[in-house]
């Protein structure tokens, strides 16, 4: 069973950053540490857990007045395509939701895109390259709040 939560415990941390630094970081040679941002303490973050594992974790803070940015979406590379990234930007949409956001942004790197698109986000333009070679597009989402 899948569980989307925000992560509490040390060792929930500690997978959470992981997972993080495994996926978006390692594999472009990046040193441990360049995973967490200065800004974690205004940040509302979420894990995917499956049985007693994380495979899926990503973040968002409030990137201007009403607008929730999402940044550091990672699932495990044997979890990809089975629907967690889905659910844990759900998760975050109701945060957004929950806080009076109209919107959520975020810098989609170029194979993401289709998966966000899938979910309603809209290119708005492309954007930065990432380690001289990931591609990234700004993407953005309306959310239907109720009222």
């Amino acid at each position: 069973m899948l569980e989307i939560k925000a992560p509490l415990t040390d060792a929930d941390w500690k997978a959470y950053y992981a997972l993080r630094f495994n996926v978006l970081r390692e594999p472009w040679n990046q040193p441990l540490g360049s995973e967490v941002l200065a800004d974690e303490d205004q940040a509302i973050h979420a894990i995917a857990v499956s049985g007693e594992k994380v495979v899926g974790v990503a973040r968002m803070h409030e990137s201007a007045v009403n607008q929730g940015q999402v940044r550091c979406v990672a699932i495990a590379t044997a979890a990809q395509g089975k629907g967690i990234g889905k659910a844990i930007i759900a998760y975050l949409e109701e945060k957004a939701a929950q806080k009076g956001w109209k919107e959520i942004v975020l810098e989609a790197r170029e194979n993401a895109v289709p998966f966000y698109q899938a979910i309603g986000y809209a290119i708005v333009a492309e954007s930065y390259l990432l380690f001289g070679e990931i591609q990234h597009y700004r993407m953005k989402k309306a959310l239907n709040l109720p009222g």
